[in-house]
């Protein structure tokens, strides 16, 4: 793997991360492996995860003129207790580029240096406010420490005392958190799909129901229903629907593309895709959007759990 990989890595994820609506809170990518502390808003952590590792195996193997999978085995997902456990996540996860053999026998000194000025993570963003990147939200674990000086100092001390793996603190194999945490993680994962592991915080994130969403789109733009359920017609419009029903709804893709005409999840994720790049051209479709989405965060707020 060399740069060009990298920054590759670092734009198809950021794809990704928009598609899915998924929040990176931090990352970091080694020779042979890689880590991100993410939020999933609509437990899809399995999709996303699918999306990113496919479109980049894919464009590794071109490039390199290979074939066959570049992971060995599925990834490994944690349900984490954001309240008692994110922060020290986020340290481990920013210390493992020193963690090599090489150089654990250095000083803390030196390990810090090499920590600081490891470019393939986080880290920098944390440390420095110049050198945030748009993709990740660094406000939840920077509100923990106060400021981007408590967290340089909490990193620091974390290579003094050579801080254990948060991970040997995992219980029933996935889960990261007290006993409380634990159970209710325990009930809410045997109603969800066998084959997410979501986040605790996702089950405290409000959702609007479908006909909310669409609701305020139609008195938004003044249309009927009929017209956005029919294809060839405004696909503009359509692909903001689809956007914001799966931003804001706790729906899937394929329940997306029932109501809005009875087409199939891949068309959907396509109709969104499309109107996602006509955003980033035209400022009046910015504008809508925006204007729109403040409508509904303001009902998000309003509602109740």
């Amino acid at each position: 793997m060399d740069d060009k990989d990298r920054h590759k890595f670092l734009a198809l994820l950021e794809e990704s991360l928009e598609t899915y609506q998924v929040v990176l809170h931090a990352y970091i990518f080694m020779t042979n492996h890689f880590h991100l502390l993410i939020q999933t808003r609509k437990a899809n952590c399995s999709e996303f995860m699918r999306h990113f590792n496919i479109r980049y195996t894919g464009w590794f193997n071109w490039r390199h003129h290979r074939n066959g999978n570049l992971y060995q085995g599925r990834y490994k997902a944690f349900l984490i207790d954001a309240d008692n456990y994110l922060l020290e996540v986020s340290r481990y996860l920013h210390l493992n580029c020193v963690r090599v053999k090489k150089l654990r026998k250095l000083g803390y000194r030196e390990r810090w240096q090499y920590v600081r000025d490891y470019q393939w993570s986080s880290m920098p963003g944390y440390l420095d406010e110049k050198k945030v990147v748009k993709n990740v939200d660094y406000g939840l674990i920077l509100s923990m420490v106060n400021d981007r000086s408590e967290y340089r100092k909490f990193v620091l001390d974390g290579i003094k005392k050579d801080t254990d793996n948060p991970f040997k603190k995992v219980k029933s194999r996935i889960i990261l958190g007290d006993d409380d945490f634990v159970m209710k993680a325990k009930k809410y994962i045997r109603r969800a799909s066998v084959r997410e592991q979501p986040s605790y915080r996702d089950i405290m994130i409000k959702t609007l129901e479908p006909e909310v969403v669409l609701g305020i789109l139609i008195r938004e733009f003044g249309i009927k229903k009929g017209i956005i359920q029919r294809r060839g017609v405004n696909g503009e419009i359509r692909g903001m629907v689809a956007e914001l029903l799966y931003k804001y709804s706790d729906i899937t893709q394929a329940q997306i593309g029932k109501l809005i005409g009875d087409i199939d999840y891949v068309s959907v994720h396509h109709l969104r895709k499309r109107f996602r790049e006509k955003m980033k051209k035209s400022s009046k479709v910015r504008e809508i959007y925006k204007k729109t989405e403040v409508k509904l965060r303001s009902s998000v707020q309003n509602a109740k759990i």
